[in-house]
C-alpha cells in the first residue's frame, strides 16, 4: 500500500536518514567525498530539518510503501524565479526516493501529489533545479512536461557549484 502524508516533527529522524541516502545516490559521482559529506551533514541533519518543517513556507511530504518511508518532497508555494514572469509559482526543491524503490511509479505519485497541492493554491506553474548529469531525473521531468528555461550554478559548498538546469512546468 502507498500513502503520502505531510511531514511532522515526529518524522525527523526517519526523514533525515532517507534524505541523506536519497541525495547521495544520484550525486555521489559528481561531488568529492568530503564536500558531499559536508553538504549532507549541513542540509539533512535533524536540527536543520526541524527548522524547515517548522517553517510555514516549506511543505515536506513523505511517501510510504507498506508503512516504510521510501522518499520525500519539499515544495515552496509562491516562490518566484527570475526566469519566470509569473509570481505565483511553486518551487519544488526536493523530490527524492531511495534507490531500491526506483521504477515503481512512486516518484510519479509524489510528484502528482505536489502538482495537486500547487494547483489548489492557484499557482501558475512549478519549477525546479536539476543537476545536468542526473539523467534519470531529467527524463522524468521532461516526460512530465517540464521545459528548460535557464541554467543555474547550484552551490554545494562555499567554493564549489554544480551546473543545473532550471526546469518549468506551466499549468
Amino acid at each position: 500500500m502507498i500513502s503520502i502524508k505531510k511531514a511532522s516533527i515526529k518524522d525527523i529522524k526517519a526523514l533525515s536518514i532517507v534524505a541523506q541516502k536519497a541525495f547521495f545516490e544520484p550525486h555521489q559521482k559528481a561531488i568529492p567525498k568530503e564536500i558531499m559529506e559536508a553538504y549532507i551533514d549541513d542540509s539533512f541533519n535533524e536540527e536543520n530539518l526541524i527548522k524547515e518543517i517548522n517553517n510555514k513556507e516549506f511543505e515536506y511530504h513523505l511517501i510510504f510503501k507498506n508503512d516504510v518511508l521510501v522518499g520525500y518532497s519539499k515544495i515552496i508555494i509562491n516562490y518566484k524565479n527570475e526566469n519566470i514572469k509569473e509570481t505565483n509559482v511553486t518551487k519544488m526543491e526536493r523530490l527524492y526516493l531511495l534507490k531500491e524503490f526506483y521504477g515503481l511509479g512512486l516518484g510519479k505519485q509524489l510528484f502528482a501529489y505536489n502538482l495537486k497541492l500547487a494547483k489548489q493554491q492557484n499557482q501558475k506553474g512549478i519549477w525546479l533545479y536539476v543537476w545536468i548529469k542526473n539523467y534519470k531525473a531529467i527524463h522524468f521531468y521532461k516526460n512530465a512536461g517540464f521545459k528548460k528555461i535557464a541554467s543555474y550554478h547550484f552551490p554545494i559548498s562555499k567554493t564549489e557549484t554544480r551546473p543545473n538546469d532550471v526546469l518549468y512546468l506551466e499549468f
